[in-house]
């Protein structure tokens, strides 16, 4: 029953980081073991979405309803997965406008001793290392310039 936790300070902007968090459709793009993403809802305060990942030929998904408190909180609740628990956050403090604290903290348990022997290794490298990559993304996109922190795509008008 893990709980991994990461803390850092960033130069970029809360919301920025918010969106790129939230912007699950681009996780392939910057996260090597996500080999794709399908988005079942979203809505201005949830986002409902599988991951898939592919860690070294290991195979897998998690699916996750998100209840997102823009720009600072983004709750994660098991929907689908190998699990018999998983639940975390991203919590999103501004620092000034060009700041942010960001805290990464998710708790989990596999469905059978079985996953965890096999999947616990792997799941775990890509926990321990998520929050680095979120933050290289948001460097190099800073860097570009030339294209914005990614975003989720816009909420219809009338819904939440």
């Amino acid at each position: 029953m893990p709980t991994i936790t990461r803390k850092v300070i960033v130069d970029h902007p809360a919301e920025a980081m918010f969106a790129l968090v939230d912007g699950v459709e681009a996780y392939p793009e910057f996260l090597p073991w996500c080999s794709g993403v399908e988005v079942f809802g979203r809505t201005g305060a949830e986002t409902h979405a599988r991951i898939d990942i592919d860690f070294h030929g290991l195979k897998s998904h998690v699916a996750t309803r998100n209840r997102n408190e823009p720009p600072e909180w983004i709750h994660l609740e098991l929907a689908d997965g190998p699990f018999e628990r998983l639940a975390g956050h991203w919590h999103i403090r501004p620092l000034g406008a060009e700041g942010a604290a960001i805290e990464f903290s998710i708790d989990y348990a596999f469905s059978s001793r079985a996953l965890e022997a096999v999947m616990g290794p792997v799941f775990g490298q890509i926990m321990e290392t998520i929050v680095e990559r979120f933050v290289e993304r948001a460097a190099r996109l800073r860097e570009t310039r030339a294209a914005p922190l990614p975003g989720p795509p816009p909420v219809p008008a009338g819904q939440p």
